[in-house]
């Protein structure tokens, strides 16, 4: 049988069963941004999510594959029950002759003024830079493309978070010189801009990708992807001036991406890949639930590893979550590289943490 007709005909199933809700389920909706068949682009990857004044915004990376020069950034907004058509607003076009790969796209809606995505733009994540456009209409059109400063890269992966005090930051990482995380800072009007340090060695624990939890106190926590078979984490006594160690969290994780979110009842929701024992599957996809974020329960398995299939020809992966002003809950991620799956959880429905 051929594999995209296959995996056509698995879309058509999943999207079948996801209309039929369970009434005890924590799971409101679940469906797919586009439809596999129409596909504008063969690949997509790293998805992420942001609600914009009455609208919800979807972003992605696609193209032919991975590192392809063709690969852009695109974009699609929900508005009542539909999914605009996905729309390239950005490529790594240089000039006639030269063209880079476009990479892991993040949207950022502060508390007030334009919705913002940072993007990243390369030949490989060793060597890409960091770029932003605004848009000022909730995500319909897009203006005022523009490099970061130089030697910042912005979010790598995972959603900046406001402070206290009114400052931004944003979990970020390098890979260039092992992985190595670190938190870059600006004000509200990305006009100034700071960072720490290197946050690990990236020897003893090669970690990327951070996404940062909130607990009282100024206590910010930030669990990150590792090379190591587990999900890392790190701790802020001072609302992110200072970090310490980088530790080993219970999670398992099998050098793939996460998402975390502290939501409005004070628990913490996380979706990642709970696999160690074989490195690199990406299968089953779950949700998982902390009141203190050191001990975590599985709560939901998104997309479970179906009887008899192999998890090296399934891809669940780099899940993005939001919580919204309404308490749900708002997941996208990676469905087999052919399309963005989102899923809108109901929270009070979800039995585990505090």
């Amino acid at each position: 049988m051929n594999m995209n007709y296959a995996i056509s005909c698995l879309f058509i199933i999943c999207l079948a069963l996801a209309s039929c809700g369970d009434q005890s389920s924590p799971i409101v909706l679940e469906e797919f941004i586009y439809d596999t068949l129409t596909a504008k682009t063969p690949q997509c990857h790293a998805s992420t999510v942001a609600a914009s004044g009455d609208y919800l915004i979807a972003a992605w990376f696609g193209g032919t594959h991975e590192k392809n020069k063709d690969v852009g950034i695109w974009v699609s907004r929900k508005s009542g029950d539909a999914w605009s058509e996905p729309l390239e607003v950005v490529n790594g076009i240089q000039n006639d002759t030269l063209r880079y790969p476009c990479w892991n796209p993040v949207l950022f809606q502060p508390k007030e003024g334009p919705l913002v995505l940072f993007y990243k733009v390369g030949p490989s994540p060793r060597e890409w830079w960091g770029r932003k456009i605004i848009s000022h209409d909730n995500g319909n059109t897009w203006t005022e493309d523009a490099a970061l400063p130089e030697g910042f890269l912005g979010p790598i992966k995972n959603k900046p978070v406001e402070l206290a005090d009114g400052s931004v930051m944003y979990p970020t990482s390098t890979e260039h010189d092992g992985w190595k995380v670190q938190m870059e800072f600006s004000n509200a009007g990305f006009t100034e801009w700071r960072k720490t340090g290197d946050l690990n060695d990236g020897k003893e624990i090669g970690a990327i990708q951070p996404t940062i939890l909130f607990h009282p106190d100024g206590v910010i926590q930030a669990l990150c992807r590792t090379q190591q078979g587990f999900v890392s984490d790190l701790w802020s006594e001072d609302n992110g001036k200072t970090w310490g160690e980088m530790g080993r969290s219970i999670l398992p994780n099998p050098n793939s991406g996460i998402d975390a979110v502290t939501l409005k009842d004070g628990r913490h929701l996380l979706v990642y890949n709970p696999v160690a024992d074989n490195w690199g599957a990406r299968v089953p996809l779950t949700v998982s639930v902390s009141d203190n974020g050191s001990d975590w329960t599985d709560v939901l398995e998104l997309e479970p590893l179906p009887h008899g299939a192999d998890p090296e020809k399934l891809e669940f992966s780099y899940p993005a979550v939001v919580q919204t002003d309404d308490g749900k809950v708002h997941i996208v991620y990676t469905w087999n590289r052919k399309t963005v799956k989102y899923v809108v959880l109901d929270p009070s429905q979800i039995k585990g943490g505090s």
